[in-house]
């Protein structure tokens, strides 16, 4: 439903039209979320169908992108332009992008770590920290693997101290070297905590994987988080799909002398 244009709205107009209850669009205006609203000479608070599209865009980009980042957004179509709110938006798919395809690989990952058991002719999954034979040209540096799994390396150590990740060392400095069976295990690692899940869980789920008993158990568990999360980041591309169109309606909104000025 659009509102109308030839009147100005209440607050519950707002409410109804955008999906938020009364109380929630006036938390949302004091959070600087919407523009404040004017007031009519009685006293009560008037809206415009700007304010509308803006509470809509909001509820949108916080499903893709977390309140946060949905607020910055918001800002950039708020006082910006097309461009700004474009770049914005875009950058946002980009992200989202990445994490799938991260998730893609983790997903990669569990069906090697699967099919090494059944090539083994065991059971129970391979250990997939075990010091294999490897090529170590194949083997990635701390610095590598963090930027490839989007990661601090601090975060990389964080991991090993709690037991979910097995680096290889194999100089006299220590220097962390992972191979690809701990590279396959960084991999479900950062999934597994992206979506949300905390350490204790994760260690239960890579002890299964390493061969422990339950393995097979622990296959299909980590198998249904991570398809989990990538039905998840598919919800939060077509919120963000969504929400470009609100954003659009949001510019169009503005009244000519709000919007910038081509230089």
């Amino acid at each position: 439903m659009t509102p109308e244009v030839s009147r100005p709205l209440r607050t519950a107009d707002v409410a109804r039209e955008s999906g938020y209850s009364v109380q929630q669009v006036r938390d949302l205006e004091r959070l600087g979320v919407i523009p404040p609203a004017a007031r009519a000479a009685n006293g009560y608070r008037t809206y415009a169908p700007g304010h509308v599209h803006a509470l809509r865009a909001y509820r949108r980009l916080a499903s893709a992108a977390g309140p946060v980042d949905a607020r910055r957004l918001l800002a950039a179509a708020l006082t910006g332009g097309v461009a700004d709110a474009a770049a914005a938006v875009g950058a946002v798919h980009v992200r989202l992008a990445r994490e799938r395809d991260e998730a893609l690989r983790a997903r990669a990952a569990l069906g090697a770590i699967q099919r090494e058991a059944i090539e083994d002719g065991r059971a129970d999954a391979a250990p997939a920290g075990s010091p294999a034979p490897a090529d170590p040209a194949d083997a990635l540096t701390i610095t590598q693997l963090a930027a490839a799994l989007g990661v601090r390396t601090s975060t990389l150590r964080f991991w090993e101290q709690e037991g979910l990740v097995a680096p290889e060392r194999v100089t006299s400095l220590r220097a962390r070297q992972y191979g690809p069976a701990a590279v396959d295990e960084a991999r479900i690692v950062a999934a597994l905590r992206a979506s949300g899940y905390g350490v204790p869980a994760v260690r239960d789920v890579v002890a299964t994987l390493r061969g422990l008993p339950g393995a097979d158990e622990g296959i299909a568990r980590a198998g249904q988080i991570l398809d989990r999360r990538l039905d998840q980041i598919a919800a939060r591309t077509v919120a963000l799909l969504r929400a470009g169109t609100d954003l659009a309606d949001l510019i169009a909104s503005r009244p000519p002398s709000a919007r910038p000025q081509s230089a």
